[in-house]
């Protein structure tokens, strides 16, 4: 699309760094309404995709069969800091579904929240799998293979029916033929996934319509997200406080190399963008951007999310060097305009 988008990085008053970013604004019948870049970019999803892999928790039978409520069901959307409720909660799932941590395939890491990390070190212990911030989405695709009686050993590998059951759910969601997916290996040791961007968009789009009419998968996963943000991500991290921002009414995800996506189920429009060098620094910034051109976030909300929507730079000093400022045009799609009035729209009516 003609439109470019990009976020610049100043160091006092100089533009210092820019990264190039494509966004995708698509309606829930794959109407590509509004964009920027490369729109239709092959994009790996990377963990921004986890909610649509849990749908099958509540589809399947599984969430109902161990007893998993809003809690596991976002940490099994999520990607958490590590902070004692997502362990606790990581640990639960897989005491109710009879396994041992040493079942995940996820290796190892410090958790995300300095905090936490800190008080594992200071009381001598080494992180385990179950701080891995896929974690839960690990235990959940665990729950799914005990459930229908298939096999845990080598259940993150591509063959098995778990990751089969994975790439059925998103080449629907994504209505991309699974023949046509790409994949890869994620950092977790999972299978991740490759689409164009517009059509990771159309499926964050459909699941947030799907949610809105009520009583199905996307309702239980969709309500989960926005009930316990906390579970999503963790302290100090956007798509948690983000969640509570607007309570509830924008949904949003992080994935690896700078990718973001968001639904907005009230107005039925779905948000992917990518950041082309995988900055994570630019996508936050990025989002925040996107969501107040559309018009889908006050003025109120916008200054709650400040330190994400303008993040500053700081020297070791601790001093206030430069700052990180999106920079963010979406050209209207053919029948763009109409999409993006109806999105403030509804958000007003809600």
């Amino acid at each position: 699309m003609a439109a470019l988008s990009h976020v610049e990085v100043w160091r006092g008053s100089t533009v210092e760094s820019i990264h190039r970013v494509s966004v995708a604004v698509v309606d829930a019948g794959g109407r590509l309404r509004a964009g920027s870049g490369a729109a239709e970019q092959i994009t790996v999803a990377r963990s921004a995709v986890k909610p649509i892999q849990a749908l099958p928790l509540v589809t399947d039978g599984v969430a109902d069969r161990y007893g998993f409520g809003d809690r596991e069901l976002a940490l099994c959307s999520a990607s958490h800091s590590g902070e004692a409720w997502h362990v606790e909660g990581v640990r639960r799932m897989l005491d109710r579904i009879g396994v041992d941590e040493a079942a995940l395939a996820c290796g190892p890491h410090a958790p995300f929240h300095p905090p936490a990390a800190a008080a594992l070190t200071r009381a001598g212990e080494a992180p385990g799998r179950v701080h891995n911030n896929c974690s839960g989405k690990h235990a959940g695709m665990l729950a799914i293979a005990c459930f229908h009686g298939w096999p845990i050993a080598g259940y993150h590998r591509a063959e098995h029916p778990v990751q089969q059951r994975m790439l059925e759910e998103v080449a629907r969601w994504t209505d991309v033929p699974a023949d046509d997916i790409a994949t890869g290996v994620d950092g977790c040791g999972v299978v991740t996934f490759g689409v164009p961007l517009d059509r990771l968009a159309g499926a964050f789009a459909r699941l947030g319509a799907a949610a809105w009419k009520g009583g199905n998968g996307a309702t239980r996963i969709v309500d989960a997200m926005r009930r316990c943000p906390e579970y999503v991500g963790g302290t100090d991290r956007l798509c948690t406080d983000l969640m509570r921002a607007v309570d509830g009414r924008v949904i949003a995800k992080t994935g690896a190399e700078g990718v973001y996506c968001a639904a907005v189920p009230g107005a039925g429009l779905g948000i992917a963008l990518k950041v082309e060098d995988g900055a994570r620094r630019a996508s936050e910034p990025a989002l925040i951007g996107v969501l107040r051109m559309l018009g889908l976030l006050m003025d109120e909300e916008v200054e709650r999310l400040s330190r994400y929507a303008e993040p500053e730079i700081r020297n070791t000093r601790g001093e206030s060097v430069g700052r990180v400022r999106a920079m963010i045009e979406l050209e209207a799609a053919d029948a763009g305009s109409a999409g993006t009035k109806r999105a403030a729209e509804e958000r007003d009516v809600r």
